[in-house]
């Protein structure tokens, strides 16, 4: 029996497909704006310019400063540009860095975004924004900074370096999983997580064996899709919180983080909730979800080691008692102990026992 559930969609327009990014111009006619903002990192800068190019008219200008746990001072910078050039929404191309400063201006003056995703960040689907201001990153939910439109074109990641590929592909799997266990976890969510889950198992090994697979590229793309829908239907937990502390406090690559501390904090919740995630288990062929995510993770060549990001012991200190010092619900009381010992583990790089 099916228990009572509330599903929330926040699913903004997709466009999926070989060659959709010749779409751009058709999606910003169809939300009916004409002056864009293209955004992307310094690393994409070439990139935007040639979006730009193609958009003419359409295409205001290129702001390429966008970069990770999105500082406000950048989007202070930003929103000058987008002011003075006379825009009247924001084409974010890249990853979770460049989505966040879209979200970031839009936050302050409730700009349009289109979202060219070149990565598996997911946060392209969710009303959620991560930003950090002296050092603190905090997070706001709200639906009017969820983008209009999304285009998922998987000839974009095809020069997408492995590493990278597997780091964010292991992001998008741990919106997935705490979806699993979240506080209001629903079947509809999680029939996606495992989906999305299942979609990214299949395609990461393959990406790793022969970057440039066009199938192997669309199946990732798809399973990211469907694990940022999840990361924006419900609330996560301390995996999230976690690396949003690191991250944020430390200057840590964002899906580095993700994929290094996943397997520990899924061990963590393992030992309160083994049910909820017995099916991550049965997936990736473990006894428990945490060794197997590990097994996987180490399979495909995933950074396995805080210390290699430059953490020190003592940073752990200070983590811990940032993440204890602000409660918040999860399937396993935070135990100052236990969160120091997860973090010890995936300082070490040591399998989740």
């Amino acid at each position: 029996m099916i228990d009572l559930f509330t599903f929330d969609s926040t699913v903004p327009r997709i466009v999926f497909g070989v060659g959709s990014l010749s779409k751009v111009s058709e999606e910003l006619g169809r939300l009916g704006r004409g002056r864009a903002l293209v955004l992307s990192t310094p690393h994409q800068k070439n990139d935007a310019q040639a979006l730009a190019s193609a958009l003419g008219e359409l295409a205001v200008g290129v702001f390429s400063g966008a970069v990770m746990h999105t500082p406000v001072d950048v989007t202070t910078e930003a929103l000058s540009m987008f002011n003075g050039s006379g825009a009247d929404c924001v084409v974010s191309l890249g990853g979770g860095s460049t989505i966040g400063l879209g979200k970031a201006i839009a936050l302050r003056n409730n700009a349009p975004q289109l979202v060219v995703a070149t990565t598996y960040a997911g946060s392209e689907v969710t009303p959620i924004l991560g930003q950090t201001e002296n050092g603190i990153k905090t997070t706001i939910r709200t639906s009017s900074i969820l983008p209009k439109t999304v285009i998922y074109d998987p000839e974009l990641t095809f020069g997408l370096p492995v590493p990278m590929s597997v780091t964010s592909g292991l992001n998008a799997m741990a919106h997935a999983v705490e979806g699993l266990y979240a506080q209001d976890r629903n079947p509809v969510a999680s029939l996606m997580a495992m989906e999305g889950l299942a979609a990214l198992r299949k395609a990461l090994p393959a990406i790793v064996k022969l970057p440039r697979d066009p199938p192997a590229r669309a199946d990732a793309l798809y399973g990211s899709w469907l694990c940022g829908v999840v990361l924006g239907a419900v609330g996560m937990s301390l995996h999230h919180k976690l690396c949003h502390t690191l991250g944020g406090t430390f200057d840590l690559p964002h899906a580095d983080t993700h994929a290094i501390l996943l397997p520990h904090t899924v061990s963590y919740i393992e030992q309160a909730v083994p049910e909820l995630l017995a099916p991550v288990a049965q997936l990736f062929g473990s006894p428990r979800a945490g060794t197997g995510l590990h097994d996987f993770a180490f399979s495909i060549g995933a950074p396995m080691r805080l210390r290699d990001l430059g953490v020190t012991a003592d940073d752990l200190d200070r983590a811990t008692a940032l993440v204890v010092s602000n409660p918040y619900w999860t399937p396993r009381p935070l135990e100052a102990g236990g969160i120091r010992a997860l973090l010890q583990d995936a300082w070490e790089g040591v399998r989740p026992s």
